[in-house]
């Protein structure tokens, strides 16, 4: 099966040129690919020329050498009315055009099939209508761009580049001034844009997590270099660990597919709890800085609290399998039971757990 490439960069730099010194380049030997129905997301640190790729695809600056393919032909050789029907850009830099109406800001994507004086058709303004709608901008079609906000400006735009109507979008971080909740749904408008119409998105974002979820390219950007993979290659090979190398205070989960917060491990938990609850327990305690051990990870251990000493109350689980020097944690019907140092106490919820944790290696520390 033929692959139906959308966007081919071969042997790639890009950078600014200059007119009496030499061209200060950004990227160089840059090889990479995207297709028909993909969702691809360009990732990388500040400052590592992910915007400077995007406008050199976008054609708003020229390559320094080598060559960019829009389905198969080269770039260079398209005019700017064609390049516009082939493929729409959305910047992350702010709109500076206050006294237009989203209506207004949202036609100019029909620019390139309109008459030389602009006019728009009933074919336009459905267009415009439909683009506006997908956005969840329906009744703010008269307000003026200078009176909305960031987030719906951001919007608005990617409103315009989807009135456009072109096989290819390209978007500068296009949920950066959005919520949690927008931003999913513009990309989840961009995800089924891809899928039903065969669109190729290519974007550039700084979350990783919707990045390895919906993408399903990834052009990882690093300081030497620019790694392209499906996002489970890139995962598995180590490639995003490069990603911030000399950053002590993050490392890449591979599990969770995520950068955490590097913290010091304040000691062992031994925690014995079922479904939810061993769930929200061991979030709740690795966030708090403890290695929680599960009865999973010890064979053959009940991960029990120990036997008792001065307490008054019991418990069916309680056996002698560890020292009493750990810490345990045992889930008893909706309440806990942390044992540690010949101490039991009953605790009603899972942040006071916390707490009392917090309080025993506050005491160990001093």
């Amino acid at each position: 099966m033929r692959e139906d490439v959308f966007i081919a960069c071969s042997d790639l730099s890009i950078g600014y040129p200059e007119r009496s010194t030499v061209a200060t380049v950004v990227k160089s030997g840059l090889t990479l690919r995207a297709l028909k129905g993909e969702m691809v997301a360009l990732i990388g640190g500040n400052g590592v020329g992910k915007s400077t790729l995007l406008k050199t695809i976008a054609g708003f600056q020229p390559p320094l050498s080598g060559e960019i393919l829009i389905h198969h032909r080269p770039s260079s050789s398209y005019s700017s009315a064609e390049l516009a029907k082939e493929l729409s850009f959305v910047s992350t830099e702010m709109v500076r055009v206050p006294n237009l109406s989203v209506s207004e800001l949202v036609g100019l994507g029909r620019f390139p099939y309109t008459n030389w004086l602009g006019q728009l058709n009933e074919i336009d303004k459905e267009f415009i209508t439909n683009a506006i709608c997908q956005v969840g901008l329906s009744g703010y079609e008269k307000r003026k761009v200078g009176k909305i906000s960031d987030g719906e400006r951001q919007r608005a735009m990617v409103a315009r580049a989807l009135a456009q109507d072109t096989p290819i979008l390209v978007l500068d971080e296009p949920t950066a001034f959005l919520d949690i909740s927008n931003k999913y749904e513009i990309v989840g408008i961009l995800h089924k844009l891809a899928v039903e119409q065969g669109k190729c998105i290519l974007f550039s974002t700084h979350d990783l997590n919707t990045a390895l979820s919906i993408a399903d390219r990834i052009w990882l950007m690093l300081d030497d270099r620019v790694v392209e993979g499906i996002p489970e290659e890139l995962v598995s090979n180590g490639s995003l660990e490069a990603l911030f190398p000399n950053n002590q205070h993050l490392y890449f989960d591979k599990e969770k597919g995520d950068f955490r917060i590097r913290k010091e491990k304040k000691g062992k938990v031994y925690l014995n709890a079922s479904g939810k609850e061993l769930i929200k327990a061991t979030k709740a305690l690795d966030r708090i800085g403890f290695e929680v051990i599960t009865k999973e990870a010890v064979p053959n251990a009940s991960l029990s609290v120990g036997p008792m000493a001065s307490q008054t109350m019991s418990h069916p689980a309680v056996t002698s399998d560890f020292q009493l020097k750990e810490i345990y944690a045992v889930q008893h019907e909706k309440r806990w039971i942390l044992s540690y140092s010949g101490i039991m106490i009953e605790i009603d919820s899972l942040e006071a757990l916390c707490r009392e944790l917090k309080g025993i290696m506050h005491q160990r520390e001093s």
